[in-house]
């Protein structure tokens, strides 16, 4: 099971393209995995013979567990790239002892769900010699519930996998980082009025629709610039300042959240911007990112304002000290020289790690990122 982000700990693999004694290709596709950042094909790392499958579609498996072995002109290899040795235990098992062997994945959701041992034991498995799995289990839920629903009033719905990895990864934070929020109110008016001005050839132009997100990263990536202690990750009793400043950017899928992340943002223009967030924004929904492309980022933008939620406290994307959330912009009456003016409003939120930064320097972040947007100057773009 290949490493497919900084957090992420396991896989579940979601399909096998080659049944046990098929002939693969080099760089064929080979299976599909799953974790909570991204869904994506794994290519055969060589040529030669699957000769047998170790984790079954459905699986969870920690991170460097051997998925299966081809053969070719070398001995076996676990497709993982570790020691034979590590499977070596499943190989001599009877079929009734590996019938009876369960995953840590596969004991964790009997657990959370309820079940006995006797009934994990009359489950009936369909991966390697029998065993059970993770999709067993899940079936079994399925037609149990099916069958003994009384009161008609509620569904039991398991994790998916995305959907328990999410999960996972945001208890973890909490737990792990000292989360503190800091909100403060922009005055977007300037920026509304270039966008309805614009938008319309912007899109003809550069093929991007022009929402507010590439305003804010822009001006996010300028405030990091200055006040780098956001742009951080925290490793076990360290702080390390990242020089490159990469964007991770929020996109909501039917079935959970993914961070795509913008590298490189120093530099970009606010069209640049645009396009590559676009893009990337479209393949996650179209669940063609790649492994790098999930990877990396120093800190996180979520727009909330898509949703019309005006204020949030969002959970930061471990290891990384700072997240922000934007709210919707609305128009609402402010005072302005003693006067009361219609304006258009929005909230900043930003959460972030109390361990690595305080308050003030949190403050002055989001004053920084205030005074950059609202003295967006449109005769610069």
């Amino acid at each position: 099971m290949p490493q497919m982000g900084q957090s992420v700990a396991e896989g579940t693999v979601l399909q096998w393209f080659k049944q046990e004694g098929a002939r693969v290709e080099k760089d064929e596709a080979l299976l599909t995995i799953n974790t909570d950042k991204i869904d994506v094909e794994i290519p055969s790392p060589g040529a030669g013979t699957l000769s047998r499958i170790l984790v079954r579609a459905g699986e969870t498996v920690p991170i460097g567990t051997p998925l299966a072995t081809i053969e070719g002109p070398e001995p076996d290899r676990p497709l993982a790239g570790t020691t034979p040795s590590a499977f070596t235990l499943e190989t001599v098992r009877s079929p009734e002892e590996t019938a009876h062997f369960y995953s840590p994945a596969v004991l964790e959701l009997a657990e959370r769900q309820g079940l006995t041992a006797s009934e994990v034991h009359k489950i009936r498995g369909t991966g390697q010699g029998g065993r059970v799995t993770k999709q067993d289990i899940l079936a079994y839920l399925a037609a149990r519930g099916a069958g003994t629903a009384s009161s008609g009033d509620e569904d039991v719905v398991p994790f998916t996998p995305m959907r328990r990895a999410i999960a996972e990864h945001m208890v973890r934070s909490k737990q792990t980082a000292a989360h503190a929020t800091a909100i403060l109110e922009v005055d977007m008016t300037t920026i509304v009025e270039f966008r309805e001005r614009e938008k319309a050839a912007f899109a003809e132009r550069w093929g991007s629709p022009l929402t507010f997100l590439p305003f804010i990263i822009q001006a996010t990536v300028r405030a990091l610039a200055k006040h780098p202690w956001l742009n951080a990750w925290v490793e076990h009793d360290r702080i390390v300042l990242k020089r490159e400043i990469n964007i991770g950017i929020a996109v909501a899928l039917p079935e959970g959240l993914i961070v795509p992340v913008l590298k490189g943002t120093e530099g970009l223009t606010l069209a640049e911007i645009a396009r590559q967030a676009d893009d990337l924004a479209r393949r996650a929904r179209e669940k063609r990112l790649t492994p790098i492309e999930v990877q990396g980022g120093t800190f996180t933008v979520n727009n909330l304002g898509v949703s019309g939620i005006l204020l949030a406290t969002p959970i930061l994307v471990q290891p990384q000290a700072g997240i922000l959330g934007i709210g919707a912009v609305t128009k609402r009456p402010i005072v302005v020289d003693d006067h009361v003016v219609i304006r258009s409003l929005a909230y900043l939120c930003l959460s972030f790690d109390h361990r690595v930064i305080d308050g003030a320097m949190a403050g002055q972040f989001l004053q920084e990122l205030k005074t950059g947007l609202e003295g967006f100057d449109p005769t610069q773009q």
